[in-house]
């Protein structure tokens, strides 16, 4: 799920009109909550993949095209962190959202060993890198705070089994990052758990978030990069909180899951057929549930499989198809 850090963001950039509340059923229902709460709480990236294509295919002429795909450019959509040095690119994204009284959404994602070697490897060399990564991300962020994602698979790829990744260092790191990042002002923060199909007895993972740092949290974000349903997410959400006893709350990727899993090899990466969820939102009409986000950033390859492009690079035909299978989204909305 590895994306290429956002480039700097020019401070007086302007955003695209934002739509971005869930479904109706969902607007009039209270949520968890934000740094700014509603449905529009969150800063649409003007310069993304997205947007990009959409222009480039209106000059083309593909006017049906580039309306769908800004079902994805017209969407708040997470800027992952995964090189050393985070903190202008942090404090760009701030401080453009803050102009607009939104709030970004960022992911920190260099933990060492990251993905297990697998098609998002890499991270920090070592312990003293990462803390230095973590230090720098937080000085970025500055007073404005975000909703921060602390490295997504880190906690679940342990508990499946992760070789050559230490159980003590990984926790105490990811601890490290998360307490640091908490310290400052309205920032939130949530470790990740994984998803619902991960580890499906949620009990497995209460030992390891508490050694990750969980109770330093505001909570865990579930189905990163993944598609199961908001209803099989928020299910599994509500069985950690109890399994974790009580007091947490989490958050969830819904940026591909409009059709839920596909069932086949490879579920996870590029699976076929898959459509946009639900658009991000703070109004879930759950106690627990703080937001919808679109953490995995629809439209972004998840590695090499099924023709797909390294992973996080953008393909816009993938991100097309999502667009076209989403449900409740018109083009341009």
């Amino acid at each position: 799920m590895l994306t290429a850090a956002a480039l700097l963001l020019a401070a007086a950039a302007t955003g695209h009109a934002h739509t971005d509340g869930g479904p109706a059923a969902r607007e009039g229902a209270g949520g968890g909550g934000a740094a700014r709460g509603g449905a529009g709480a969150f800063w649409v990236e003007p310069d993304s993949a997205a947007a990009r294509q959409a222009a480039v295919w209106r000059r083309q002429g593909r006017l049906d095209d580039a309306r769908m795909i800004e079902r994805v450019a017209a969407r708040p959509q997470a800027v992952w962190l995964n090189e050393d040095g985070p903190g202008a690119t942090v404090r760009a994204q701030v401080e453009a959202a803050s102009k607009q009284g939104r709030t970004a959404v960022l992911v920190a994602y260099f933990i060492p060993h990251r993905d297990c070697g697998a098609y998002s490897a890499g991270g920090a060399r070592d312990a003293a890198q990462y803390r230095a990564y973590i230090d720098d991300f937080a000085a970025g962020l500055g007073a404005t705070g975000a909703y921060v994602i602390v490295e997504p698979d880190a906690v679940a790829h342990m508990v499946a089994g992760c070789k050559g990744a230490a159980a003590g260092e990984r926790y105490e790191l990811l601890a490290h990052a998360v307490r640091t990042l908490k310290r400052v002002p309205n920032t939130k923060v949530y470790l990740d758990a994984g998803n619902a199909g991960w580890i499906p007895d949620e009990r497995r993972l209460v030992g390891p978030l508490r050694a990750a740092g969980i109770a330093a949290a505001d909570g865990f974000a579930l189905n990163v990069a993944n598609h199961y349903t908001d209803a099989a997410s928020t299910a599994y959400g509500h069985r950690l909180v109890r399994a974790l006893g009580g007091g947490v709350r989490f958050v969830v990727d819904s940026s591909r899951n409009g059709n839920g899993p596909y069932v086949g090899v490879d579920a996870w990466c590029n699976p076929p057929g898959r459509a946009l969820g639900t658009p991000p939102t703070t109004r879930t009409g759950d106690a627990s549930l703080d937001a919808y986000l679109w953490v995995k950033r629809p439209g972004e390859s998840d590695g090499t499989c099924r023709g797909g492009p390294k992973a996080g690079q953008w393909w816009p035909e993938y991100a097309l198809g999502l667009a076209r299978r989403a449900k409740d989204q018109p083009p341009g909305a």
